[in-house]
């Protein structure tokens, strides 16, 4: 399992465009996997680098998103799938934590942010215990957590992962405190194979049918202007007429990406 860090997103007085590298990066290695797709003597077994899921973190408040959380989830949703959690959530009461999670699920679905996973064209494939299943992790959307890499030990000798404060112990794995073994269970074991699957099936398949569009549409448009050339070279050369020059639009791609130069 590779994580990739993003430091400092969202940190700057102005944050205009922040989330461009990370679209980018997204972008970049579904272009990487496309290219070695389409390579003639392409690889028995391709490198996938392409990313599987996105851990959006949303800062606790009492109003929910923010408008940059509004804008890079909706950008977000639109190349990979996207678990949000809230963050430190041991700055919330439990009736804190319950009402923030209604505030954001009522904003998620009047932004239209389709978080993973999400209700899929092919639900029907589902068993029904899957379609539940999903459902139940939806209800939990966006998981609150609490970060520890320290492993404790409580009062009564029980080595636990957790932290320690000035009243009292917490418990990471104790769900009735966080919910982090749901997440570490959603990712790791439960939906591992389909994060996998949706982002093949679904984010990839979209991006590649998009840049192959357009390489087609590049490719047919040079090829009539070479035709359209060759009729001109053809009737100028039965009139007598000498043969004029002109400067085209050329098309090349780049990166597995269709350009356009003058």
């Amino acid at each position: 399992m590779n994580i990739i860090d993003t430091p400092g997103f969202g940190d700057q007085i102005n944050n205009e465009k922040c989330w461009e590298p990370i679209l980018k990066y997204i972008k970049d290695q579904q272009n990487q996997y496309l290219r070695r797709e389409l390579n003639a003597s392409r690889e028995k077994f391709i490198k996938d680098t392409r990313v599987h899921a996105v851990i959006y973190f949303i800062q606790p408040n009492a109003y929910g998103l923010k408008n940059l959380d509004i804008v890079v989830l909706k950008k977000l949703t639109e190349v990979a799938n996207v678990i949000p959690i809230i963050a430190k959530a041991d700055t919330l009461t439990l009736d804190e934590r319950s009402n923030f999670k209604k505030i954001l699920q009522e904003q998620f679905e009047h932004y239209e942010l389709k978080m993973y996973p999400f209700d899929y064209n092919y639900d029907d494939l589902l068993t029904d215990e899957e379609k539940q299943f999903n459902d139940d992790i939806r209800s939990l959307l966006p998981f609150a957590v609490i970060g520890s890499e320290e492993v404790i030990t409580t009062p009564t000798g029980e080595k636990v992962r957790g932290r320690r404060t000035k009243w009292g112990f917490i418990n990471v794995e104790d769900v009735t405190q966080c919910e982090f073994v749901y997440l570490r269970d959603f990712l790791t074991r439960t939906h591992l194979f389909d994060l996998i699957e949706t982002t093949a099936m679904v984010h990839y398949e979209t991006f590649r049918s998009k840049q192959l569009t357009a390489l087609r549409e590049n490719v047919g448009s040079r090829t009539s202007q070479l035709a359209q050339s060759a009729t001109n070279a053809s009737t100028n050369a039965s009139t007598g007429q000498p043969i004029s020059t002109t400067t085209s639009h050329t098309s090349h791609v780049v990166n597995g990406v269709p350009q356009v130069q003058a």
